[in-house]
């Protein structure tokens, strides 16, 4: 039996890509569902993300043209992970599965058959891997790949190299919507359903047009969200460093004491400087570590829904 596929694309100010962006989804969707892969009722949906250019307006028109764009329209602008999530939770009760892509399509969407024959195999996810990133700037795949040690180090399980592009089965997603947190971290939740799941590799292309709207800030926040609300291990880090201190503290309390009794002691205020901003710097850094996970925490006990729907076109 045929799937009905359903591809969801967060959009951001990306007019100058979204025509080619359909024009090469549509051309690989016909030949997918000419090879029986999917069904005829397939779709490509796309989700403008508070947009301040044209997006939504090619978007609307792109569903005039092609029946098999749909289009949803936030209300405002969410953030990445939000919108992928309001695109995911959409379209399940559209399709029988769910892939998401980013728009510019620098992803390699002829992982897409790939993925929907481990679907048929019995996989409810599938994680496309990163395994040639030539396109990305050096200094963009420094910082992916450190982002992603980084989260291993603090006890975050996710996928190594893997991003947002992945295929879900309804089943997989009717699981992830009981996840009600308000500060998404896809790459870390979705791991934790704990239903079959593989992976395809995906070589990263230069985009078409226009500019990445993951910016260096935006990658940081990213990657604190992850740790923040995954691991609580910076919380235990800071307790063992305070220890140490403690230790560190209580051998120079010895030595001052020996070299007052020794005579030997030397009056000076750089040592005393030195260690008021080794001191205060470590408490500050401390206070804000904790300041992170309360944040985290006020912003969900408030239990704000996550985001508004201001249009769908079906």
């Amino acid at each position: 039996m045929m799937i009905r596929l359903a591809a969801v694309l967060p959009c951001y100010n990306e007019e100058a890509v979204l025509r080619h962006s359909a024009e090469r989804l549509t051309k690989l969707f016909n030949r997918m569902m000419a090879d029986e892969l999917i069904s005829r009722d397939s779709m490509m949906v796309f989700v403008n993300d508070g947009s301040r250019d044209r997006t939504w307006s090619i978007i609307s028109e792109l569903h005039s043209e092609n029946k098999l764009v749909r289009g949803i329209n936030m209300s405002r602008n969410v953030g990445h992970q939000n919108a992928i999530m309001a695109g995911m939770m959409t379209a399940r009760e559209w399709a029988d599965a769910v892939v998401t892509i980013d728009a510019d399509l620098q992803d390699d969407i002829e992982c897409i058959p790939q993925m929907v024959k481990r679907l048929e195999e019995g996989y409810d996810i599938v994680y496309g891997v990163k395994v040639l990133r030539k396109a990305d700037s050096f200094t963009k795949r420094m910082t992916a790949q450190a982002f992603y040690k980084l989260q291993r180090l603090m006890g975050v399980e996710n996928v190594y190299n893997h991003a947002d592009f992945r295929l879900m089965s309804r089943r997989a997603l009717d699981m992830l919507s009981s996840y009600e947190e308000h500060s998404l971290y896809l790459r870390g939740l979705i791991p934790m359903i704990g239903l079959p799941s593989t992976t395809v590799d995906d070589v990263i292309s230069e985009r078409f047009a226009g500019s990445s709207k993951y910016t260096l800030g935006k990658m940081l926040h990213l990657a604190m969200a992850g740790i923040t609300a995954f691991s609580v291990r910076p919380m235990y880090a800071i307790f063992h460093i305070g220890m140490t201190f403690l230790v560190i503290a209580f051998v120079i309390g010895i030595y001052v004491t020996w070299s007052i009794i020794a005579g030997t002691a030397v009056l000076g205020w750089s040592s005393i400087i030195l260690s008021i901003w080794l001191v205060g710097g470590f408490i500050i850094l401390s206070i804000g570590i904790a300041g992170m996970y309360i944040g985290n925490i006020y912003n969900e006990v408030k239990h704000r829904p996550r985001y508004h729907i201001q249009d769908i076109l079906e």
